[in-house]
């Protein structure tokens, strides 16, 4: 059993600040723990513009607070999105985050990352393996 909590992981190597300072994602759990996804919090700031696109991951994100929109950049549809909503990138899809209030949201990320990644000039995330136990 894993038990932690965001005040153990404030300030260690899995609490992550993006180098534009937009965003922050402590990685609760990470691929070492080995249990097959990875689960972050992640909070957007209010008025920032960002770009992601996870080529080699799916991810689920649950908005717990916040507002703002959502753009699907393969086709430009767009989505307001509010406490409680959530969206599921299944396709791969390149998106942009445009919160009008600080975003918090819980994440789930699979196959998992290790807490190495980092974005490129795409917003993707490499595919990083996770090294086998023991290793």
């Amino acid at each position: 059993m894993i038990v932690r909590t965001t005040a153990d992981i404030t300030g260690t190597d899995r609490d992550i600040t993006s180098d534009d300072g937009n965003w922050r994602s402590k990685r609760i759990v990470l691929g070492g723990d080995r249990v097959g996804f990875s689960f972050h919090e992640t909070t957007i700031k209010a008025g920032t513009v960002n770009n992601f696109h996870y080529a080699n991951h799916v991810e689920a994100v649950w908005l717990v607070e916040g507002e703002g929109t959502l753009t699907d950049l393969d086709n430009e549809q767009v989505y307001e999105l509010g406490p409680g909503s959530m969206y599921l990138l299944n396709g791969h899809e390149r998106h942009r985050l445009e919160p009008r209030t600080e975003m918090r949201m819980l994440c789930v990320f699979n196959p998992p990352v290790t807490g190495r990644e980092v974005h490129d000039e795409n917003g993707v995330y490499p595919l990083v393996e996770v090294e086998p136990a023991g290793a």
